[in-house]
């Protein structure tokens, strides 16, 4: 994995190369344009990843990944099983960084102390599945895929939080945002599938504004479905919700209340924004001085953001 030291500051970006951006690397590809390709005219044999002017690709996703042991390649693979995409082979890849963090947490058997960090509450029994995956029953959560088939989703191309967390109080849905925003519209504007109607017209006890204000106004379509969803399976597992944007620091400072004017809030049912400089923060606090918590701290401190339009350098996350 290349971190920060390990590239170089600026880029030299031409209408038809990109230099590669490794620091001690020399060579030029050809330039990739929209979509990202994993083609050879972009492979830098000697570095062994894909290039474009904004970012990088690893041969394999291992490469991008810190935990990798045995059980969590096996874990890796299953997940990829039920997983509707992946793109975690690439430097600016959210789904690496979610990985990353979470596995540590998950790994050193403190995901506990962190939810009680983000909720004011103590949690036990804990599951965490990522990308809908669930370890307890060894396949997609049923739990999901019941309220994807209630609101008129299929279940292989359904709503899919980053990470869900089911406690013996609480089920978490934490959408991850790393370079993406949460603007999002449907692919298809006028259907609806049964996100108003299901679950009874479940929509009208969740939400204040209607569909079109949510989704297509104020393009809050993906943080609608999972407010939607969450909060049903909430509700049926007899348990509170609680939907967490996870964001950089100087990303969506105004979700809390761009998204929040919309729900319907109660001691049961919350929103809430938390950003990856906050984590690092609780992590660097715990004053835990083992391997994987070095091996972290290192990781926020050191990850590249890929390359602006000048070219330059991005550092991930403000550490200091």
């Amino acid at each position: 994995m290349y971190k920060l030291k390990d590239l170089k500051k600026r880029i030299i970006i031409t209408d038809t190369k990109v230099e590669c951006p490794q620091k001690t690397c020399n060579r030029m590809v050809e330039r990739q344009r929209k979509t990202f390709r994993k083609s050879p005219e972009f492979y830098c044999s000697n570095c062994q990843i894909y290039i474009s002017p904004s970012t990088f690709e690893y041969n394999s996703e291992s490469d991008n990944l810190l935990w990798f042991n045995p059980l969590d390649q096996d874990l890796f693979e299953k997940i990829n099983k039920v997983k509707r995409e992946s793109r975690i082979s690439r430097d600016n890849s959210e789904d690496a960084v979610t990985w990353n963090v979470f596995r540590y947490f998950d790994r050193n058997k403190i995901l506990s102390d962190f939810l009680s960090k983000i909720s004011n509450d103590v949690h036990n029994v804990i599951e965490l599945m990522l990308w809908s995956y669930s370890p307890n029953e060894f396949k997609g959560w049923s739990w999901l895929n019941k309220a994807r088939l209630e609101f008129g989703e299929t279940i292989v191309r359904g709503s899919e939080p980053d990470i869900i967390i089911l406690t013996d109080t609480t089920l978490f849905f934490i959408e991850a945002k790393f370079n993406a925003g949460n603007n999002t519209v449907p692919s298809a504007p006028d259907n609806k599938k049964e996100y108003t109607i299901g679950g009874q017209n479940w929509f009208g006890q969740v939400f204040k504004s209607d569909y079109q204000t949510i989704a297509i106004t104020n393009k809050k379509y993906e943080l609608m479905r999972f407010w939607l969803l969450g909060c049903w399976i909430a509700k049926k597992l007899n348990v509170k919700f609680q939907l967490v944007n996870l964001v950089l620091d100087n990303k969506e400072t105004n979700i809390v209340s761009d998204f929040g004017k919309h729900i319907v809030v109660d001691s049961n049912n919350t929103f809430s924004r938390l950003t990856w400089e906050e984590i690092y923060s609780l992590i660097k606090n715990s004053h835990r001085n083992d391997n994987d918590t070095l091996t972290i701290l290192d990781y926020f401190e050191n990850k590249a953001a890929g390359y602006n339009s000048k070219g330059d350098l991005k550092k991930a996350f403000i550490t200091n």
